[in-house]
């Protein structure tokens, strides 16, 4: 017991000190920002079209916003949901192997580790976005939030990743 506590606690100290960028691996793709507002826009629209008044953010493998869209009829705090849905996927799913933050969510329930994540500043463990891959790499993740529940918003974050994905290197097809 005291040597999963010591490991546990070793991996949120190296998830903790590490710097996100660090987190991913170096690659040689970066997703242009005309794919990127496509995807963010791609969101919002299929959420829209149910009835869901939705943000969408894009962030790069940094963490960093590329493109943030807040939709019509969306409420302020879906702005920051949707891109701390996005850096929470791009930060940890390369680290802890997810593609869409609901499968993160699942696996991290099983972590005792994971409510300490929650506390790190713009982690947000709710399911609402999935990583965009190029040639197996992550390179951006989209966030989607304002619908009725988070499989919804990522349900409409696919549905942008879907938008662009053949026009992204062999891998970035739909999330695995």
């Amino acid at each position: 017991m005291r040597r999963t506590l010591r490991v546990g606690a070793g991996l949120l100290a190296g998830a903790i000190a590490s710097p996100a960028s660090a987190q991913v691996q170096a690659h040689d793709h970066t997703l242009p920002l005309d794919l990127a507002m496509e995807a963010a826009r791609e969101a919002v629209q299929a959420c829209a079209a149910r009835g869901w008044p939705v943000s969408a953010a894009v962030v790069d493998a940094g963490g960093v916003v590329r493109v943030q869209l807040k939709g019509d009829r969306s409420t302020i705090h879906t702005r920051d949901s949707s891109f701390r849905k996005a850096y929470t996927q791009i930060t940890l799913g390369p680290v802890f192997g997810f593609d869409r933050l609901s499968e993160g969510v699942e696996k991290l329930r099983a972590n005792p580790n994971a409510p300490a994540l929650a506390t790190l500043p713009d982690i947000l463990l709710l399911g609402g976005a999935v990583t965009v891959r190029a040639n197996d790499e992550p390179i951006a993740a989209i966030g989607v939030g304002g619908a009725p529940g988070g499989d919804k918003d990522e349900a409409c974050a696919a549905a942008g990743l879907a938008k662009i994905a053949d026009r992204l290197p062999s891998s970035a097809r739909a999330p695995r």
